[in-house]
Formats: C-alpha cells, sequence, structure tokens
C-alpha cells in the first residue's frame, strides 16, 4: 500500500479549510499559497473532494471552498478512499493467486486492508488538527 500526494495533498486541504474556516469561501490561491502546492494540481484534487460532496464550491467574486461536515464527521479513511480510490493492500493479479499456493495468503491480506481501513476510519480531520506540539500525527 502507498498513499501518493494525491491522497496526502487532499488530506491538507481538509486541515487547511478546517483551520480557516469561515462563513466565507477560501479561495483555492490561498490554500495553495498556505500549503505551497500548484494551484492547477490542487485543482484536480478538489474537484475529487466536491464531486464526492465534502466540500461545495462557489465561482467568481467571493468564491471558493468550504467544507459540506464539520470536520469531526469526515474521517480521513473516507478523504484517502475518495482521493486513492481504495486504500487496500495492493493484491497485483488475484486471479493468478487462486491458481497457485499463494491462495492462502489472501486472507492475511484482507484482515490487513481491513484494519487500515478501520484505523483510518477512526481518525476525523478533527482529530489533525494541532492544538499542541505533542500531536502524534504527522502528514
Amino acid at each position: 500500500m502507498k498513499i501518493s500526494t494525491k491522497g496526502r495533498y487532499s488530506l491538507l486541504v481538509m486541515i487547511d479549510l478546517t483551520e480557516n474556516q469561515s462563513d466565507d469561501f477560501i479561495p483555492l490561491r490561498d490554500i495553495a499559497k498556505r500549503q505551497d502546492i500548484s494551484e492547477k494540481y490542487l485543482e484536480s484534487i478538489i474537484k475529487l473532494l466536491v464531486k464526492n460532496k465534502l466540500l461545495i464550491g462557489l465561482r467568481g467574486k467571493g468564491g471558493g471552498y468550504k467544507l459540506t461536515k464539520r470536520p469531526s464527521d469526515i474521517t480521513v479513511g473516507e478523504v484517502l478512499r475518495i482521493a486513492e480510490e481504495n486504500i487496500m493492500i495492493d493484491e497485483e493479479d488475484t486471479e493468478s493467486m487462486y491458481r497457485t499456493s499463494e491462495y492462502r495468503t489472501i486472507d492475511m491480506w484482507s484482515k490487513l486492508s481491513k484494519m487500515i481501513n478501520d484505523y483510518f476510519d477512526s481518525i476525523s480531520i478533527a482529530d489533525l488538527i494541532v492544538e499542541d506540539p505533542g500531536n502524534d500525527f504527522i502528514i
């Protein structure tokens, strides 16, 4: 399993919007500047988050993005599954596993994938907000 920059940046966008939320929409350029990420790259990430209803966007003057739910109701797992399409252990060729003795490990990999998903689902975006320097989460 590998979490790509798309997955990591998706989490950074959600954290940035949480830390800077107000009644106003937050412009993409502000997020890009604070996070030091290309606006062009962020556009593709934000499109996914809007399409999957984690963000709402407004075009034009005063436009930008807002969270659609409270940060405590959005999990890391939810964001990563949107960005990464899945966060399962990569099984290169499951058909070949059924044709060889490797089928014995399928249950083990499935259980590990469930543990990873459960772990990420237990962490909300609100949990990632750094309130003290001793926070154990690093993105």
